[in-house]
């Protein structure tokens, strides 16, 4: 995730990981959507995306996309 947006996470993750500092959100993706948790790494977060999402949504390794994260 861009830095920016991983900055901002990180001041509101205390409140709301589950343990190892996993964050659960709800993920848009396209017309897909799904829950998952962002992960933290190098000081930033990781969105894992699922490979039904990835093959209902058509993409592939090195593709740039645009996702909405909802953080409750």
């Amino acid at each position: 995730m861009p830095e920016i947006e991983s900055a901002a996470i990180k001041s509101i993750a205390p409140a709301l990981t589950y343990g190892w500092g996993a964050i659960p959100c709800a993920v848009v993706v396209g017309e897909t959507r799904f829950t998952t948790s962002l992960f933290p790494k190098n000081g930033g977060y990781v969105l894992p995306l699922k490979t039904a999402v990835r093959t209902a949504e058509d993409i592939d390794l090195g593709d740039e996309i645009s996702v909405t994260i909802i953080i409750d």
